[in-house]
This record gives C-alpha cells, sequence and structure tokens, in this order.
C-alpha cells in the first residue's frame, strides 16, 4: 500500500507541476490581422475577409442559407427537399477543385442549379457556358502587407459603379463600391470546334481565349504568379496607385488597352446592350427587358449578361448552362465583412446569391472547413489544452508501462498459515498431558483469571491472593473464603505443590466456573477470536 502511495503522489506533484509550467508559459497569442492577400472567404469566420455577416443577414432576412461541408458530388444525391439551388463559391479556396468535381458540379447546373462564384481570378472551368466561357482580365492581385480590415488602402483610387442595365441581380442597386483589386471578366464565343468535340453532360474542353494561345485556367494562374511576383518588387509608395481607370501599367498584369480579341465579342455598342452604338470599349449583354422577363436574347441565347461593368470589362456577368445559369462577381470584396457596408455592396450581394429560389449553399468544403475534419481539435486550436491532454496521456502512458515492471528484486510469495486456532491449543494440551505438565496448564487458565479479577475488585494486580479475594467479594457478594482458597490452591499448583489430573481438571472448572458467575468469562478482543473460528 505505501509503494502505492508514492506512486500516487508522485502523479500528483507531476499534474501539479505540468499545470503550473502552462499557466507559467502560456502567452496569449494575439490574432494577427488577416490579409488580403491571404484571405479567408467562409462563413465561419468574422474577420474583415470572411462572410459571416452576408451569411447572417440572409439568414435573419428569412433566407434559407446553409454551410455545405461535403464534395460537390454530393450535390445531386440529397433528397429533393434538402437539395440546395444556389451553390456559392467565395474567393481563392484552400481547397482546389477537383476535375471530377468540377464536373459533377456543373452537371448539377446543367440540371438546373445556379452556381455563383465571387473571386478576381474566377476558376475558369467553372465560369464556361455552352457557347460562351467567362474570363478574368486585368488581374491585379494585392500586396502581401495590405490588412484586410484597411478599408482606404483596398478602396484607394476605384470609383463607385453604376449598374450597366436594369436586371434582376441589379435591383434597387444604385452604385457599389469595389476594392482596387477587382478584375475584370471578358466573354468570348467558343470555335465551332470545341462545341463540336464537347462532352455532352460535362464541361467543354479548354480551348484558347482571344488574343492569346494561353489556356483559362494557365491564364488566370500565370496571371496570379505575374501580380505576385510585382507585389514583392512594390515599394511602400504602392498604396498611392492610380485608379483602375489610370492608364498606368503598374495596375494590371496584362494592360487592356492593348488586349486584341482575336474571336467574337459582344461590343460595348451592340444593340443587345442598349447603349448609343461608336464606343469602342468591349461589354457584353441581352436587353434589360428580355432578362427581367428571365429569358436571354431570342437571338442569342445563352450569351452573357454584363450587368455592373466600365471601359475595361464586366464586374459581375451570368450565362446560362444548359437549364441553369452560372453568375460571376470578379471583387470578393463586396460581400466580405469589411466592404458589404459599403453603398449598396450588401444590397447586390444579396441579389446575386438570393437571386434564385430554394436553399443556398455556401461551399465551405472547399475553404478547408469539411466534414472529415475534427472539430473538437478545431475548437481547442490555438489553446494549450491540445498539449496538456497530449501531457496526460503521456503521464497515463508511463504510470501504466512502469506498474508492468520491477524496481527491485522479486519478493517471495506470501505464505499462508492454513492451521485454525483450535489445532494449536489441541496440540498444547496434548504435549503437557504428555508431558504431565498440569501445573503448566493450571498457570495458563489462572494468569488471565488473576488479571480479569483484579480488575473486577479494582486492586493491583501484583497484590497478595486475600486482599484481591476480599475486593472481588465485596462487589459481587460472593464468599470471601471461597474465592480465596480457589486462589490459594491454584498459586500452590503453580509452584510445585504435586497434584493429579483430576485435581487440576477441578480448579480449572471452578476458575471457568466463577468468571461467568462474575461476567468476565472473556474480554472483547477474546470473544472476537472465538468468533472468528
Amino acid at each position: 500500500m505505501r509503494g502505492r502511495f508514492s506512486v500516487i503522489v508522485f502523479v500528483g506533484v507531476m499534474l501539479v507541476l505540468l499545470v503550473a509550467l502552462n499557466a507559467a508559459s502560456y502567452v496569449r497569442v494575439e490574432r494577427e490581422a488577416e490579409l488580403e492577400f491571404r484571405p479567408d472567404r467562409s462563413t465561419l469566420n468574422a474577420g474583415a475577409s470572411g462572410t459571416r455577416a452576408l451569411y447572417e443577414f440572409l439568414e435573419e432576412s428569412g433566407r434559407r442559407v446553409m454551410r455545405w461541408r461535403e464534395p460537390p458530388a454530393t450535390l445531386a444525391r440529397v433528397a429533393a427537399t434538402a437539395r440546395p439551388q444556389t451553390f456559392v463559391v467565395v474567393g481563392r479556396t484552400r481547397v482546389e477543385f477537383k476535375p471530377e468535381e468540377v464536373k459533377s458540379l456543373l452537371e448539377w447546373v446543367e440540371a438546373g442549379g445556379r452556381l455563383v462564384v465571387i473571386d478576381r481570378t474566377p476558376d475558369a472551368s467553372l465560369v464556361e457556358g455552352d457557347e460562351w466561357r467567362v474570363a478574368a482580365h486585368g488581374v491585379t492581385l494585392p500586396a502581401r502587407d495590405v490588412r484586410a480590415d484597411d478599408t482606404k488602402a483596398l478602396t484607394l483610387g476605384a470609383p463607385q459603379l453604376a449598374p450597366a442595365q436594369p436586371t434582376l441581380l441589379t435591383r434597387d442597386v444604385s452604385s457599389i463600391a469595389p476594392s482596387r483589386y477587382a478584375s475584370r471578366l471578358l466573354a468570348t464565343r467558343k470555335s465551332p470546334d470545341e462545341n463540336a468535340d464537347a462532352k455532352p453532360g460535362g464541361a467543354s474542353p479548354v480551348a484558347p481565349i482571344a488574343g492569346t494561345r494561353e489556356e483559362p485556367a494557365a491564364r488566370n494562374e500565370n496571371a496570379r504568379d505575374r501580380a505576385a511576383s510585382e507585389n514583392d518588387e512594390v515599394t511602400a509608395g504602392e498604396n498611392e496607385t492610380p485608379p483602375l481607370s489610370s492608364p498606368s501599367p503598374s495596375l494590371s498584369t496584362s494592360p487592356r488597352p492593348a488586349w486584341t480579341p482575336e474571336r467574337e465579342t459582344i461590343p460595348y455598342g451592340d444593340p443587345r446592350v442598349g447603349a448609343s452604338p461608336g464606343k469602342d470599349e468591349t461589354a457584353a449583354g441581352v436587353g434589360g427587358s428580355d432578362y427581367q422577363r428571365g429569358g436571354a436574347s431570342p437571338s442569342q441565347p445563352g450569351t452573357p449578361v454584363y450587368h455592373v461593368s466600365d471601359e475595361g470589362g464586366a464586374l459581375l456577368a451570368d450565362f446560362a448552362r444548359g437549364r441553369g445559369r452560372i453568375v460571376v462577381l470578379s471583387d470578393p470584396f463586396i460581400v466580405a465583412n469589411r466592404g458589404i457596408g459599403l453603398a449598396d455592396n450588401l444590397q447586390l450581394a444579396s441579389n446575386v446569391v438570393a437571386g434564385g429560389d430554394g436553399l443556398i449553399a455556401f461551399d465551405e468544403f472547399h475553404q478547408g472547413r469539411g466534414t472529415t475534419r475534427n472539430e473538437f481539435a478545431a475548437y481547442f486550436a490555438g489553446t494549450p489544452v491540445l498539449a496538456m491532454c497530449a501531457q496526460l496521456f503521456l503521464i497515463a502512458a508511463a504510470v501504466v508501462w512502469t506498474r508492468g515492471r520491477r524496481f527491485g528484486r522479486p519478493l517471495p510469495a506470501p505464505r499462508v498459515d492454513r492451521r485454525s486456532k483450535l489445532e494449536f491449543v489441541a496440540s498444547m494440551a496434548e504435549l503437557q498431558q504428555r508431558a504431565r505438565a498440569f501445573d503448566l496448564a493450571i498457570e495458563n487458565v489462572y494468569g488471565r483469571t488473576r488479571r480479569a479479577l483484579a480488575r473486577y475488585g479494582g486492586s493491583d494486580v501484583s497484590a497478595p491472593h486475600a486482599t484481591i479475594a476480599a475486593a472481588v467479594a465485596a462487589r459481587s457478594g460472593r464468599n470471601r473464603e471461597e474465592i480465596e482458597t480457589l486462589m490459594r490452591a491454584c498459586e500452590d499448583a503453580i509452584n510445585g505443590a504435586p497434584v493429579t489430573p483430576r485435581q487440576s481438571l477441578a480448579l480449572v472448572a471452578s476458575l471457568r466456573e466463577l468468571e461467568r458467575a462474575l461476567g468476565i468469562r472473556m474480554r472483547a478482543r477474546e470473544i472476537r477470536q472465538a468468533r472468528s473460528l
């Protein structure tokens, strides 16, 4: 038991030391400011670059919204009552879309779904229609030190834009406040060969975009790389960069005046746009009246619609794919927590995301918050709780390991005496009888009786037997001479007087009778011993 107690004390002391060490060494880590170069567009993020404000606004305004934590392939497998009608992908996701995920997502769109992509460099395979494709142009990525909560730095030199035409997506929107890093969208028609080689039910094969031999995905990726390399070389005075309308090439990785399309684009003065002819800027869109009725232009079914645009291209466009539609917004700042409160950004974000009916699903799987992640570990991330649990586990493992090993020499197994007390008494009686040591038998019994009589009479044990007999007789009322005679006969036998077996048995019987009469036959310890026999 003492060994176990020492182990328990040791474990307790170690726990106290570990708690004290963790408390002394723990330093509260201040949350670093979010950077616009590496934002977190999750609806769970309440920071400047997150979209939690938009999610909660839609939820409190009565819209059916949810966080989708599973791969896009599960969209078509859920029940019809729980199937989303709108799927929203915001920003450059932390988990890249796999080709099979893109294919399943586009099949869901062609079956009648509505896909909303909000990104400065949208994935080219996601923003591709039946006959048209949309690509980002004039991409400028923010510098690595630009904070997501610095509204002034994000909107410096970026003018507010008005809707290009009245549509459902620009309803109740008078102007929006984009960031200075908003890219522009340009639509190009696919070649007949591309349409002929397109696989039914899947994404169309990638073909060169107007004016370049780069494929769409490679073009957007190269734009990111070029912008990032330029941002590394930017000096501290980059925040003084002119607005997007300035001809300075430092804002754009591919200057807009040098962009010369080789395939058909929709000119700004096209009758379908409804603008006055004579302008050479590029834009696209169907007639506002046709779009408000829910359909595309009769002459150009599925033609991309430019809802918000300027001389460089569109910020908001959408087009049909199969029975569904794809909406592209080229500036996540408009829906982010920091920028959603500027101008009419909230109204535009609500129109874009909640433009359709039914359930709205925000993609959290590709934001790194899928169902496969351990929510318990995520809840305690950044705290010393996980480290303390690991230390406790190591201590428990050490205790279990040490309990299974020997610390010293082996101890012999305990030997249990299986003989009973009656067996011992019988052996002693037989030995005394064979040795004819009757005086010894009388001494064993008389010694205990004499001590009991002395306690009963309140006298000293070493007092003469006459004094003890007188004290016992005075208390019990028995004959003093009988008690004294019995005690004298026992003491004479003990001192060597001859005694026969019959006499010794009579003396012992008289002593037992006297104990029984006086109630001093057994002490409490002897009673317990007698019960255990």
